[in-house]
């Protein structure tokens, strides 16, 4: 079992080992530390140059990543599509080349095309980080929830995963099923069947055998943790339920319908949330949620990410 990272890149969880992703989440524990001193700042990537491409909307995984470069003393420098030179005519491909030139030492990916980051992998020396792309995956989404619930529960290994909401256009719920999976839970997909990829009925999912329901209030008293996926509305094309106030009656969380639950049922978001849709105010604040947790677990594990790749080459 492979028990380092030595990839050039970060674009996904399928392609990761268990061996990787727990390397990942130990160096991530140790900058714990440095986020809780008074002076949040080491010297360990001074002289590194993080470039940060973004061309969706991104508030924690893009503030997450600048501080945990900051933090890490290394110099970041950020690109919007209004920002760039694309609004003249330069194709992404070309603004990469270009940014190569001036010898980065990290990409932060973030595109609404799904494999862009995969292709610009290919064809660039610098490392990659995949910050989330289309539908596809959004690896350091999944790796947070997974120190998350390491966290609270001590160890992944044969919990139950409830993930509830819209899981055909999230690249959260791709990731996290791949890391869940290979670290020893087992996965439930719920919400409305417009909302499930037909193809994951029972059968394997991307690869990973998960199950499928229909039935919110059936599957809660099972879950030992529960994710809740937020409504991509932007992604959406087509009408898949008929309003929003049906889809939160019937996949809405909240306090009343968590009373089947385990009393140690943890609840997570990857955000941003869409308060009375999703999950209700009196759950989000409540005592069961952990997705401030989450949040705080990013800066961490994303540090971590960064310390990898932009070390690659020497002994870690």
């Amino acid at each position: 079992m492979e028990t380092h990272y030595r990839k050039k890149d970060l674009l996904g969880i399928e392609e990761l080992s268990r061996g990787e992703i727990e390397h990942i989440l130990e160096i991530a524990k140790s900058f714990r530390e440095v986020n809780e001193r008074a002076i949040k700042k080491v010297p360990t990537l001074r002289g590194k140059t993080i470039v940060s491409l973004f061309y969706e909307p991104s508030t924690r995984t893009k503030m997450s990543f600048e501080i945990a470069a900051k933090r890490l003393s290394a110099d970041t420098y950020s690109i919007s599509t209004t920002t760039s030179s694309m609004v003249k005519g330069e194709t992404f491909l070309d603004t990469i080349k270009n940014l190569e030139a001036m010898k980065p030492d990290v990409f932060i990916i973030r595109h609404s095309q799904s494999g862009i980051p995969h292709r610009i992998a290919s064809i660039t020396p610098v490392s990659v980080i995949n910050a989330g792309d289309g539908q596809h995956e959004h690896p350091s989404q999944a790796l947070l929830d997974l120190l998350t619930v390491l966290d609270h529960r001590g160890s992944v290994e044969g919990l139950e995963l409830l993930i509830v909401g819209d899981v055909l256009h999230s690249r959260v719920a791709r990731s996290n099923i791949w890391a869940f999976t290979k670290m020893g839970a087992k996965v439930t997909l719920c919400g409305p069947p417009t909302l499930l990829p037909l193809n994951t009925l029972e059968k394997l999912f991307y690869g990973t055998q998960v199950k499928v329901t229909y039935d919110l209030d059936g599957a809660i008293p099972e879950a030992d943790v529960l994710m809740v996926l937020r409504l991509q509305l932007e992604r959406q094309k087509l009408s898949f339920f008929p309003s929003l106030r049906e889809y939160s009656l019937l996949y809405g969380i909240n306090s009343r319908r968590l009373q089947r639950a385990k009393k140690d049922l943890i609840v997570m978001h990857p955000g941003p949330i869409n308060r009375g849709v999703e999950l209700s105010s009196d759950v989000i604040d409540g005592a069961r949620s952990v997705i401030l947790d989450q949040v705080t677990n990013g800066v961490s594990v994303r540090m971590a990410i960064l310390y990898i790749l932009a070390q690659r080459g020497s002994e870690l």
